[in-house]
């Protein structure tokens, strides 16, 4: 995701930030189909080619924290430096950190699309500079929802490196389905066989076997025939 592409990367005009995060929102969405997110192993290089300078992957590695995985060449320009490990918060300034670091977590525990408005601190050899961050959740190859596909595009110049901003405007949507649970949340299946065997049904209890009373001797005396009665005798006759 670091191969440069043929834009003049280090002085990009008005709309540039819109035109990317539209394409690559648009092949999110193709990606997931209906479903809440696509997967990090269906990112294809070649599908956002127009926008690879200024994508990222974002891995979540703690709450509020995400760090670079992969980084186009525009980020690598903004800080005068290879941006792949760091966190996503080393772009914006202290004041702007704690809202970051909330934006990225909604992103990943709700989930949610983030996007925001940026605009870059100025100095000498830094002219005012503002930019466009979108980050959209990604599942994991667990199923976790801990990677990110994203955009951070800076319009203007972007003078003496490292620019860092800070957040002018932001917004989450919350996807309109939510996660599917696991099978080991939902249990053993209620309809499968296996479950319903020797398992009480509702709230009864197992039912023990039944097993009629024993009868006593003269009880069972007083049902026999004569006849019956009689074969149980014998003459023993003393010698």
């Amino acid at each position: 995701m670091e191969r440069d592409t043929d834009t003049n990367i280090s002085r990009l005009g008005a709309g540039t930030g819109r035109r990317v995060s539209n394409e690559l929102r648009a092949y999110w969405e193709a990606l997931r189909a209906g479903r809440p997110m696509p997967s990090r192993a269906e990112i294809d290089p070649r599908g956002i080619d127009r926008a690879l300078a200024f994508a990222f992957i974002l891995e979540r590695v703690a709450p509020g924290i995400a760090r670079f995985r992969l980084a186009g060449m525009h980020l690598n320009d903004l800080m005068g430096m290879e941006v792949r490990g760091m966190p996503l918060t080393s772009f914006f300034t202290p004041e702007a950190r704690k809202g970051v670091a909330e934006l990225t977590e909604a992103v990943f525990a709700s989930p949610a699309i983030a996007e925001a408005q940026l605009s870059a601190d100025r100095a000498l050899g830094r002219p005012p500079l503002s930019a466009r961050l979108l980050i959209l959740p990604l599942t994991s190859d667990f199923g976790d929802v801990s990677r990110a596909l994203g955009c951070l595009v800076a319009e203007g110049e972007i003078g003496r490196s490292p620019r860092r901003f800070e957040l002018i405007r932001s917004q989450t949507r919350l996807l309109p389905t939510t996660r599917p649970m696991t099978p080991a949340q939902l249990g053993p299946d209620p309809l499968r066989p296996e479950a319903l065997r020797g398992a009480p049904m509702g709230f009864a209890e197992a039912q023990a076997r039944f097993e009629p009373p024993r009868k006593t001797p003269a009880e069972h005396l007083t049902e026999m025939t004569p006849e019956e009665r009689r074969a149980m005798f014998r003459v023993v006759r003393e010698s």
